[in-house]
């Protein structure tokens, strides 16, 4: 991709993790255009060299200060955990350049955005209601935009690489395609995680999983449930965290959250165990998080 032209907002990122490495490591930029990223880790001398190696790869420049990294953006990326999307909004809101674009990318539920929204606005900024995943496409991921200024922001984040799409003229829009999406995602990953540890525990694995592959083989079962626990044991901590927000998105809209709820402990629960998931090997992953249990 050609590099934009210079006359392209100056680009920051709050939250400089998976995520935000993930945008800013595809993008294609000249020396003048170079994003500022912040991270709450750059406060911890334990954390701060991972932030620092992320920022070095996507040729981002580190800011240990919120309000200083987003100083005259005209573009910034908010992009951190769903518990703290709200409080980073009414943090840098009073810090905005006037009309700079607040691409809220965090996975939270809509009444949660629309919070965060009426606090940029009224700071001058501009809100957009951003969900994607990231991972395998990085920066081009499709990434679904909602809000009175999606259609904008789409067109200049399509200069950057990036792929999106406008989902609805409302901020919540893309959020709620989100939060139902993690209805199914992230509760399948703690159904297949509570069936396969008991099936690994009461010695039926192989069993219990010949019977899945039977009844649905368009998945490879085995293959699966080494994937979600791997995603359970790395990323169980934000999951849960999401998931959080997509219960509140539920009763939101008069539903129980009976199922969301269990997902929320076994996503926290894996994650606490702090078990490194090694090769990927679905017995091997089990018996680890067992030996914990």
């Amino acid at each position: 991709m050609p590099e934009i032209a210079d006359e392209f907002p100056s680009i920051a990122l709050v939250g400089f993790g998976e995520a935000g490495h993930a945008f800013a490591s595809g993008w294609s930029l000249p020396p003048a255009v170079r994003p500022k990223a912040y991270d709450l880790k750059l406060h911890d001398a334990a954390t701060a060299g991972r932030v620092l190696d992320r920022c070095a790869s996507a040729g981002a420049e580190p800011v240990a200060d919120a309000t200083k990294a987003i100083e005259g953006a005209g573009l910034i990326f908010s992009v951190v955990t769903a518990d703290q999307a709200l409080e980073v909004a009414r943090a840098c809101a009073p810090h905005l350049a006037h009309g700079a674009l607040w691409l809220d990318c965090n996975s939270c539920a809509p009444q949660t955005k629309q919070q965060a929204a009426a606090l940029i606005e009224a700071a001058g900024g501009r809100y957009v209601d951003v969900a994607a995943p990231v991972y395998p496409k990085r920066h081009e991921v499709p990434l679904l935009l909602a809000g009175p200024h999606a259609a904008q922001a789409a067109v200049l984040i399509k200069r950057l690489g990036m792929r999106p799409s406008v989902s609805g003229p409302k901020v919540g829009d893309a959020s709620s395609i989100k939060m139902l999406r993690s209805v199914m995602i992230k509760g399948l990953e703690a159904l297949t995680t509570e069936c396969l540890l008991a099936a690994r525990r009461a010695g039926v694995e192989d069993a219990v999983l010949a019977s899945l592959q039977a009844s649905d083989p368009g998945i490879d079962w085995r293959a699966r449930g080494s994937y979600n626990l791997e995603r359970m044991m790395v990323h169980g901590a934000r999951r849960a965290a999401e998931v959080e927000e997509v219960c509140i998105t539920l009763r939101a809209f008069g539903l129980p959250d009976w199922m969301s709820r269990g997902t929320i402990e076994w996503q926290r629960l894996v994650s606490s165990l702090d078990v490194a998931p090694g090769e990927d090997d679905l017995a091997r992953r089990s018996d680890a998080i067992l030996s914990k249990l």
